[in-house]
């Protein structure tokens, strides 16, 4: 599915609204100016407040990261597939559980991909 490319100046957040931050190790490929996300750069989710009822009380269990599933089919960059807004994945917890899909909010206009 086509979509715009995500860049380190991108913005997605978790399920339950906590952002995203990109790290790329791409540092030649860039897009509107920031490096081109890859399917291996680090997602890491901050602030989750997501919990999960146990017993009387809660237990906090925050998205802390996200795993990209369906990557760009046609788009690489140093051998890697690039992740697009419409690019699926999952925010997972710190016990590897799946908390739901991102969302990618904002990204560069002008790069597309599929």
């Amino acid at each position: 599915m086509p979509g715009y490319v995500v860049t380190t100046s991108s913005s997605a957040i978790c399920p339950h609204g906590a952002s995203v931050s990109i790290v790329s190790a791409n540092t030649r490929v860039k897009a509107a100016g920031s490096p081109v996300a890859v399917l291996n750069d680090t997602y890491t989710v901050s602030g989750c407040p997501f919990q999960v009822p146990v017993g009387a009380g809660t237990k906090p269990q925050p998205c802390v990261k996200v795993q990209w599933i369906a990557p760009a089919v046609r788009v690489r960059v140093g051998g890697q597939p690039v992740i697009l807004q419409s690019s699926s994945g999952l925010c997972l917890s710190v016990e590897q559980i799946p908390q739901g899909p991102p969302t990618v909010v904002m990204v560069q206009p002008r790069v597309k991909g599929t």
